[in-house]
């Protein structure tokens, strides 16, 4: 399997795509962003004329951005996740959802204007691509050498491609980067959010799986094994969850407002801080359940000290 990376305009920095021949042809993992830079890397990486598949990891635009343009110059079988399915043919519904759930934690009418506003400058989320298949409704992936694990906790979609000794993970296992739990209507009911904080936890278990794998992340390069992007992820979750407890009555924009004292404008970013306060508080409310999922893939004793801490 090949990487291939490309500077990207978010402040994430550089997104990696892969490439790797199976058996019946050449497939693509996620795509990288809808940029000109974006496009001439794709271009002088991937022969789209020999394309037979590309599967997406998760629906952001670094990692699906070029979707679309695949579609249209190509023959190849585009794979995304059911829930991005969802979010993209719902994106109307959705977003009105997202003003009410953003409005109930406190966020006030003149944010969510600006917060669309932002998402527009952003082009945070592509849309769906003009043809795909849905990786959960596809049962001839195993038949190209290609398996699948759902590991949602960043976002409701996530997804892992294994093949071979691989393991392609977008962005749920990434060196030294928290990535943010991004809050969000549950694309299952559209009532209520989904909840990332059980969500993570369940999938911790799941990516305790992959320990001995070569993992390909979305982002930074490389990956120094499983157990230390698990370490590093609920050590930081541990730590802002701890200075976020003096707080924890509080409206989340008055949180952000004693953080950040101003400093935070942008509302896309004021966004991305209110989905790991409500991730963050969700771990206060029920520390256990993260607890349990440690002591399952044994790395509860590394953590035992901050958390005991934390969650008193």
């Amino acid at each position: 399997m090949l990487q291939h990376t490309v500077q990207t305009p978010y402040m994430v920095g550089e997104a990696h795509f892969y490439s790797a021949e199976l058996e019946s042809g050449l497939a693509l993992f996620d795509t990288g962003p809808p940029t000109p830079q974006g496009l001439a890397r794709l271009l002088e990486s991937i022969d789209l004329r020999q394309l037979k598949y590309l599967f997406i990891t998760h629906g952001h635009v670094d990692h699906n951005g070029l979707a679309n343009f695949v579609a249209e110059n190509s023959s190849a079988e585009i794979y995304i996740a059911r829930k991005d399915a969802i979010k993209f043919r719902h994106h109307g519904e959705r977003m009105t959802r997202m003003a009410a759930l953003l409005i109930q934690y406190g966020l006030g009418d003149d944010f969510v204007r600006r917060f669309r506003e932002s998402i527009e400058r952003h082009k945070a989320f592509p849309v769906v691509p003009k043809r795909c298949r849905i990786v959960e409704e596809s049962p001839e992936l195993d038949s190209l050498g290609v398996t699948w694990l759902a590991c949602p906790g960043h976002t409701q979609s996530d997804l892992v491609y294994l093949v071979g000794e691989c393991a392609v993970t977008g962005d749920i296992l990434l060196r030294n980067i928290f990535q943010a739990p991004l809050l969000d209507v549950d694309l299952e009911t559209f009532e209520g959010r989904f909840r990332n904080y059980d969500a993570y936890c369940a999938s911790l278990l799941k990516l305790a799986g992959l320990r001995g794998r070569r993992i390909m992340p979305g982002h930074r390069q490389y990956m120094e094994g499983v157990d230390k992007a698990v370490l590093y992820y609920v050590t930081t979750l541990l730590e802002r969850a701890g200075q976020l407890r003096p707080f924890n009555r509080l409206p989340l924009n008055e949180v952000i407002e004693r953080i950040f004292q101003g400093r935070l404008t942008d509302p896309f970013f004021v966004y991305l801080k209110a989905s790991e306060i409500v991730f963050m508080r969700d771990f206060l409310e029920n520390p256990v359940l993260l607890k349990d999922s440690l002591e399952r893939i044994g790395l509860f004793d590394a953590l035992g000290g901050l958390y005991a801490t934390v969650a008193g």
